[in-house]
């Protein structure tokens, strides 16, 4: 065990998936703009209603009758997501770099299908992530639901931003379904329940409150940032929208992990004002390979730095403030839709 633990979410800052999304799109006629409606729905209960005991990300608990209704399985889960994932460049450089400098998970609202696979193919223990456990054999829906669900489906997209319309549908009319205790057990790995994750490995790994780094890009990852911010800890949004840039100390703007790294490397081997320390003068350096030597950054890493940004078009790493607040937030969601593509960049 390590003296710090480094606490990733998974997309966005490992892959540039947006897994439930794309099942949606794939399996589901319309799914795309239907998992779109449910994602605004969302955030809509989890950041302006502030629904009781909701949880941002808990589209992925809405979106789960229309994927009965096409019948489908875990092995469907499975398969779809080994065949599809897609890397965030120089990832699998990031977390091989971990392994022996700090404790490592993966805490991600996706569901345990497609996390598995990811914990395969990025080499990362799978009993070092946390994820939203559905069975989606265990799911099933009468004939007459059947119906009375595809209805729905065809209300929600003629009626995409009725969510008086929304409220009936999933919490009187599905609720008095037989599928809705089933789905009502699912917890879902997101805000509060990525902190309640953090809580477990803070005690699993007996470290101190501050000793971790998070890691997000989501309105699913406000609570860890907050968490990590408050206690003293790094806090980083990557490539984020508006939710994670407005609680997060630090932001990363970049098209490689290999950024996440170098400040992964520098927090590793010191502590968190030196890292502090580092991005004032990053930011304020005419001579980042002499910068780099100072902080001693690994040569791999330092390598691979410099290959990536060979051009001197360097990534954004910065300290939030209020005064560089809307240009972070200007360049981190064009380079969220420009790595991610516009419709899963777009979702919170």
């Amino acid at each position: 065990m390590f003296e710090k633990s480094f606490i990733t979410d998974c997309e966005g800052p490992l892959t540039l998936n947006d897994n439930a999304f794309e099942l949606a799109a794939k399996f589901i006629e319309d799914g795309d703009e239907l998992f779109k409606i449910l994602s605004l729905y969302d955030d809509y209960l989890a950041d302006i209603v502030k629904k009781e005991n909701y949880k941002a990300g808990n589209t992925l608990k809405l979106i789960l009758p229309f994927f009965v209704c096409e019948n489908l399985k875990n092995k469907d889960f499975v398969d779809f997501s080994r065949e599809n994932i897609y890397s965030v460049n120089d990832s699998k450089l990031l977390l091989k770099y971990l392994k022996d400098a700090m404790n490592t998970y993966i805490v991600s609202t996706s569901y345990g299908q497609y996390i598995e696979a990811v914990s395969n193919y990025m080499e990362v223990p799978f009993e070092n992530t946390f994820y939203t456990n559905v069975d989606v054999d265990s799911l099933s829906l009468s004939d007459d639901e059947i119906k009375k669900v595809s209805q729905f489906k065809e209300l929600i997209l003629k009626n995409p931003e009725d969510y008086e319309l929304f409220d009936d549908i999933f919490f009187t009319q599905i609720a008095e379904m037989s599928i809705y205790e089933k789905i009502k057990e699912i917890e879902v790995v997101g805000g509060q329940g990525k902190k309640l994750a953090i809580d477990d490995i803070i005690a699993r790994d007996n470290i101190d409150v501050n000793n971790m780094l998070y890691i997000g890009d989501s309105i699913t990852d406000v609570e860890p940032l907050e968490f990590a911010r408050v206690n003293d800890g790094i806090s980083i949004s990557f490539n984020g929208n508006e939710y994670p840039l407005k609680v997060a100390e630090i932001a990363i703007v970049s098209p490689s992990a290999i950024t996440t790294a170098v400040i992964a490397n520098i927090y590793a081997k010191f502590d968190k004002s030196k890292v502090l320390r580092f991005i004032e003068e990053y930011n304020d350096s005419e001579d980042l390979k002499e910068l780099f030597k100072q902080y001693e950054i690994e040569v791999e890493i330092n390598e691979k730095f410099f290959e990536v940004f060979s051009n001197e078009n360097y990534p954004i790493i910065q300290i939030i403030s209020d005064e560089n607040y809307e240009e972070i937030l200007k360049e981190s969601k064009y380079m969220r839709t420009n790595i991610r593509g516009e419709d899963i960049g777009g979702l919170g």
